[in-house]
C-alpha cells in the first residue's frame, strides 16, 4: 500500500469512526476501529479476519508470542483465537486507525474450485493467526471496499464483488497456502476450526479430548499436535481462556455477580475462577469491572 492509499483511508476510517472503539459500517462484515490512546490489555476473541492498519501500532500477544503490526501491514486471523491486543501508539492528534474485514469460508472454497490455483494440499499445521505486508493490488481492493461507505447507493451490488476481490489477493499473496487451508475440506485447519466451534458452543461444559477428536475425525494424538500448532495451546487452556472473556462479557453487559457467573460459565468454584480471572485481566473480577465501567465513563 503506497503513502497516498494509506492517507485516503486513513481519512475514510476516521470519518466513519464516531469516536473510540470498533464501528460497524453500512457494509456487512466491515468495521472501522479507532483509538486515540494506547491501551495495557485488552483480551477478545478474534474472529476469522482481515485487519489493515493505516495509522498507529499494535501488538497481538498469543500466548507467548506477540505478532506487531504497522502501517500498509495486515494482521490476518484464520480461525477464533483469545488473544491479548495493545495498540502501543495512538493520540488524538494521530489515532490508531484500522479496517477490519471478516472473511468469508465459503467464497474462498469457491475461488478456489474455480481459480484452480496450485495450492499446497499437504503442508504444516500453521499458527491461526499471522502478519503480511499489504501489497499494491490488495491495498487497492480494501480502498475501494472503503470508499464505497461513501456511496451507499452503491453497497449492494459493488460490495460483494470488492470482497471477492480481496479474498482472491490473500489467495495468491504470501500467505495463501496457509488461507488456503481455512477453506479446505479436510485440511488439519479446517478439522481444528470446527472443534474450535464445538469447543465455543460448548464451553460451559466438561470436554473430553477424545470425544472432540473423534467428532473431527482425528486421532487424539493428531488432535492435541494440530490444534497447539494452530492456536498456541491445548484445548482445554482454550477453552478457560474463551469461559473467562464470556464471564466478562456477561457481568459487563447483564450486571451479574462474579459467583453466579462462575457457575453459569461451568466453573465449580467460584475462588477458583477468580484466581484464573486475576491471571488473565489483572485484577479480581469486582475490581475489573468498576475499572471498565469508569473507563466508559470517561469515554
Amino acid at each position: 500500500m503506497n503513502e497516498t492509499q494509506r492517507k485516503e483511508l486513513a481519512s475514510l476510517i476516521d470519518k466513519f469512526s464516531s469516536g473510540n472503539g470498533i464501528h460497524n459500517t453500512a457494509i456487512t462484515g466491515v468495521n472501522c476501529i479507532k483509538l486515540n490512546e494506547i491501551n495495557d490489555r485488552l483480551p477478545s476473541v478474534y474472529t476469522p479476519s482481515l485487519c489493515v492498519i493505516v495509522q498507529g501500532k499494535k501488538r497481538v500477544l498469543l500466548e507467548d508470542e506477540i505478532y506487531q503490526y504497522q502501517p500498509s501491514e495486515y494482521l490476518v486471523a484464520s480461525v477464533d483465537l483469545p488473544v491479548i491486543g495493545q495498540v502501543i501508539e495512538a493520540s488524538k492528534d494521530k489515532p490508531y486507525l484500522c479496517l477490519q474485514i471478516e472473511l468469508d469460508l465459503h467464497q474462498l472454497t469457491e475461488l478456489m474450485a474455480q481459480t484452480r490455483l496450485p495450492f499446497k494440499n499437504k503442508i504444516p499445521s500453521q499458527r491461526g493467526i499471522f502478519v503480511g505486508d499489504v501489497d499494491a493490488l490488495l491495498g487497492d481492493g480494501v480502498l475501494r471496499l472503503a470508499r464505497l461507505l461513501e456511496a451507499p447507493q452503491d453497497i449492494a451490488l459493488l460490495a460483494p464483488m470488492i470482497k471477492r476481490e480481496i479474498h482472491y489477493r490473500l489467495l495468491n499473496g504470501q500467505y495463501g497456502d496457509v488461507i488456503a487451508q481455512m477453506a479446505q475440506t479436510g485440511s488439519h485447519m479446517q478439522r481444528i476450526s470446527e472443534a474450535i466451534q464445538i469447543l465455543k458452543a460448548n464451553y460451559d461444559q466438561p470436554i473430553k479430548i477424545e470425544d472432540l477428536a473423534t467428532q473431527v475425525g482425528m486421532s487424539i494424538s493428531s488432535f492435541h499436535s494440530h490444534f497447539k500448532a494452530v492456536t498456541a495451546m491445548s484445548p482445554l487452556q482454550y477453552q478457560k481462556r474463551f469461559r473467562l472473556l464470556e464471564a466478562r462479557k456477561i457481568m459487563m453487559t447483564e450486571t451479574q455477580d462474579a459467583a453466579s457467573t462462575a457457575y453459569r460459565v461451568g466453573y465449580e468454584s467460584p475462588s477458583q475462577f477468580s484466581r484464573e480471572y486475576v491471571r488473565m485481566f489483572g485484577h479480581p473480577p469486582k475490581r475489573d469491572m468498576s475499572m471498565l465501567l469508569q473507563q466508559q465513563s470517561i469515554a
